[in-house]
């Protein structure tokens, strides 16, 4: 009877137990990942700032760099505060409710890193390969024709993990051992089967970043191979794609062992796929603006006068 009973309790709020091995250390982690922080929102701020605030920046290239600057700068905001006062104060519980919540608003938004990236590969593709139809390509009505499909997928792929997540119990344990709200963290721990809930993640893996990270690929080897055969001197935009590749090569390499380290059996320790996940969110949000802000010659010269106007005024 007792176990009867044990069997249908279901947890309905949790504490987030990442990092807890490192004791006494683990309030050190503070510094780094507010560093990180503090300069994901401070880059990302000034980035979006300059481009919704000067005319010249406008432009359907500089408007998407604009929408990155607004993802890199919420990812950390839904969970790095929360796990900071963790931290310090040893503030770890959390609900259902709100690990749900957490858990939409990082997928959904982290999935629009790729899905950005992919519209920008697109932007240069048009403008360096087809510059004849650029202008006719980024008209709204046929500029959305490349938008709905993978915002239609994203939204449907997130709502349902997150829904088949919610309708689990969780009776084992009510322990997260994980920082924050990620899927399989939680997942995880319910007492049912969770087959539905593994394939359904793979596939949003698979379907988003991987896919778009395909397409990204593919964009860039065919402006590659078209810079190269017309001989055109177009060194910065090779130079931008290069960079783009690296770091976007960073990001889903971390997320794909986060995602399966879960799936799959390894020894990769409980504290270094936390440092992996936070590693696939906060990485792109810190460099993110440096590539797509400071080595964008438009946007740098943009800044510098920025910075020269307040210095004279002060």
């Amino acid at each position: 009877m007792k176990d009867f009973s044990a069997q249908n309790i279901s947890f309905t709020d949790f504490k987030l137990n990442g990092f807890y091995s490192l004791g006494e250390w683990r309030p050190f982690l503070f510094i780094p990942l507010f560093l990180m922080f503090f300069l994901a929102i401070t880059a990302n701020s000034i980035l979006i700032y300059l481009i919704t605030s000067q005319r010249s920046l406008h432009s359907p290239m500089y408007v998407l760099i604009g929408l990155m600057g607004v993802v890199d700068l919420l990812l950390p905001i839904f969970f790095v505060p929360s796990m900071l006062l963790s931290f310090l104060f040893n503030w770890s519980g959390i609900s259902l409710t709100g690990c749900l919540i957490q858990m939409f608003c990082l997928h959904f938004v982290g999935t629009f890193q790729t899905t950005l990236l992919f519209w920008m590969a697109l932007d240069r593709y048009f403008a360096i390969c087809k510059p004849l139809y650029y202008h006719k390509y980024k008209e709204i009505s046929n500029f959305l024709k490349f938008v709905f499909a993978p915002l239609i997928r994203n939204v449907l792929l997130i709502v349902t993990i997150v829904s088949l997540a919610g309708r689990l119990s969780f009776c084992a344990t009510n322990v997260i051992d994980h920082c924050f709200c990620e899927h399989m963290a939680l997942v995880q721990l319910a007492c049912g089967d969770i087959s539905v809930n593994n394939i359904v993640g793979l596939l949003t893996v698979f379907l988003v970043p991987t896919a778009d990270f395909i397409l990204i690929i593919a964009s860039y080897v065919v402006i590659f191979t078209s810079v190269f055969k017309s001989g055109k001197a177009h060194t910065k935009a090779l130079n931008t794609c290069i960079t783009h590749l690296i770091v976007l090569s960073v990001a889903l390499t971390s997320a794909l062992i986060a995602f399966l380290s879960y799936r799959i059996r390894n020894n990769i320790s409980s504290n270094n796929r936390i440092v992996i996940s936070i590693m696939y969110l906060c990485f792109p949000s810190c460099f993110n603006p440096v590539i797509y802000g400071w080595r964008t010659k438009e946007i740098r010269h943009t800044f510098l006068k920025f910075i020269s106007k307040k210095v004279f005024t002060f």
